[in-house]
C-alpha cells in the first residue's frame, strides 16, 4: 500500500465514528427512501444551500414535526464540514489532521439555528414521549438530535467529553427502538457502528463503552452495517459511506470501491465519492485506475458538469501532485503540487498546508534544500496551530527523507 495512513487518538476515533457517521441520514417520522425528498436528494449530492432552503420551508410548513428541525441542524453542521474540508475517509482512518486542527469557524448566526433547531427537536420528541414512551419515530428524532448535538460539541466545539455523553444518549435512545421494533434495520446503524468502534478502542477504553451499553465486537459491527447497507431504507446510503470508511481503515480497498463506485453513480454530483475511489486504488497500487479517475475528475470540471462548478482545479491538481509523491514521481508530482499552489486560497484550510508541506518535502527528495525550507515555512504560516505545521517544523533544520512505503 503506497498511501501512508496514521492513527488517531483512541477517543478522538471513537467520538467521530460515533457522532459523524451515526445520525447522517433522513430523519422522517415513518421510513421512506431519502431520494424521495428533493431536500435529501441536495444534500447527498453537497448542496447544502439548496437542502437547507428547502428543510427551513418544510419546517414553516410543519413545525410540530421533531425530525424536520433535525434537517435544519444536520445540513448547518454538514455544510459547514464541508467548507472545512473534513467530508472524506481521511476523518476516520486518521490521515489528515482534522481531529488536532483548531474549532471550526461556524458563524454566530448558523450556530444559533443549529442549537435552536435540536433544542425544538428535542422538546418536540421528549413531548410525544410523554403520552407514549414506546414512540419508536419519537425515539428515533430523540436519538438523531442528541447524536447531532454529539457533533457540534467534537467538531465545532472540541468538547470531547460533552460530545460521549450525547453520544451515549442518542444510543440509549436507539437501544429501545430496537427492542421496540427488532426489524427496524436503520436502528442497526448506530449498534453496527459502537461495537467496529469500541472493538478499536485499547482496554480501559472497551471497559468504558461497556460501561455504557457499547459492545465491542468488530466483525459482527461490520456485519450491521452491510446489513443496512443492503437492506435499510433511511440510513442504507450512510451505511455504505460508513463501510467504505471503515473497509479503508481496514486495509480492504477492494471491498470499499463497489460501495464507493455505487454512491457516485447514485449521486453524481458529489464529487467527493470518486476522490475517494482514487484513495482505494492508491490503497491498491494501482496508480493508472487512479490517475485515471482524476482525469475523469477534471474533465467533468471542465465541461463544468452538474455539482463540478464548486471544486477548484487546484484541489484536483493536489489530489494528483499527492498520488505521484507516493508513488516516487517527483518531478511530475512537483509540477502539479506547485499548480495548486499558484492560488491555494482556492483550497480548504488543510489541503492548502498539505500541498505546501509535499512542496518541501519533493523538493527535499530532489535536493533542493531552499525550495524545501520555503514549503515547510509556508505550510506553518497557513495553518500554524495544526498537526501539519508540526510536522513541517520537524524538516526546517533537518531534511526530509522517505523511510520507506508502506
Amino acid at each position: 500500500m503506497f498511501m501512508r495512513m496514521r492513527r488517531s487518538s483512541a477517543l478522538g476515533l471513537f467520538l467521530t465514528f460515533m457522532s459523524v457517521f451515526a445520525v447522517a441520514g433522513p430523519n422522517a417520522s415513518a421510513p421512506g427512501d431519502p431520494l424521495a425528498d428533493v431536500g435529501f436528494r441536495h444534500f447527498y449530492n453537497n448542496e447544502y444551500d439548496q437542502a437547507l432552503e428547502i428543510f427551513e420551508q418544510q419546517v414553516k410548513a410543519d413545525p410540530e414535526d421533531a425530525t424536520l428541525y433535525n434537517s435544519v441542524s444536520q445540513t448547518i453542521l454538514y455544510r459547514e464540514m464541508y467548507r472545512n474540508g473534513a467530508l472524506e475517509s481521511q476523518l476516520v482512518t486518521g490521515s489528515n489532521s482534522f481531529l488536532r486542527r483548531p474549532k471550526m469557524g461556524i458563524s454566530a448566526e448558523d450556530r444559533k439555528e443549529f442549537n435552536d433547531s435540536v433544542k425544538k427537536a428535542i422538546t418536540l420528541s421528549e413531548e410525544r414521549l410523554k403520552q407514549n414512551p414506546d414512540d419508536i419515530y419519537a425515539l428515533y428524532a430523540v436519538a438523531v438530535a442528541h447524536g447531532l448535538k454529539a457533533n457540534f460539541l467534537f467538531l465545532v466545539d472540541k468538547s470531547w467529553m460533552q460530545a460521549l455523553h450525547e453520544s451515549i444518549t442518542a444510543r440509549k435512545a436507539d437501544d429501545k427502538i430496537l427492542q421496540l421494533a427488532p426489524g427496524f434495520i436503520d436502528a442497526h446503524l448506530v449498534h453496527g457502528l459502537s461495537e467496529y468502534v469500541v472493538s478499536c478502542l485499547p482496554g480501559y477504553l472497551r471497559m468504558l463503552g461497556s460501561f455504557n451499553g457499547f459492545h465491542a465486537n468488530k466483525e459482527d459491527g461490520i456485519r450491521q452495517l452491510q446489513m443496512v447497507s443492503n437492506s435499510g431504507v433511511r440510513n442504507r446510503y450512510d451505511a455504505s459511506v460508513l463501510l467504505a470508511a471503515i473497509y479503508r481503515r481496514e486495509r480492504r480497498p477492494n471491498d470499499a470501491l463497489p460501495l464507493l463506485k455505487n454512491l457516485a453513480t447514485t449521486f453524481p454530483r458529489n464529487y467527493l465519492f470518486r476522490f475517494e475511489q482514487v484513495q482505494m486504488y492508491s490503497d491498491l497500487g494501482d496508480k493508472n485506475s487512479a490517475l485515471q479517475v482524476l482525469a475523469e475528475i477534471e474533465a467533468a470540471l471542465r465541461k463544468g458538469e452538474p455539482g463540478y462548478g464548486q471544486l477548484p482545479l487546484e484541489r484536483v491538481e493536489y489530489a494528483r501532485g499527492n498520488l505521484l509523491f507516493w508513488y516516487n514521481d517527483l518531478d511530475k508530482s512537483l509540477q502539479d503540487l506547485r499548480k495548486a499552489t499558484r492560488r491555494s486560497e482556492e483550497l480548504d484550510l488543510p489541503t492548502a498546508a498539505m500541498a505546501w508541506l509535499r512542496i518541501g518535502q519533493v523538493s527535499d527528495l530532489l535536493g533542493d534544500r531552499e525550495q524545501a525550507e520555503d514549503g515547510y515555512k509556508t505550510a506553518i504560516s497557513i495553518a500554524p496551530d495544526s498537526e501539519i505545521a508540526k510536522e513541517a517544523s520537524n524538516y526546517i533544520d533537518k531534511a526530509y527523507r522517505r523511510k520507506r512505503l508502506q
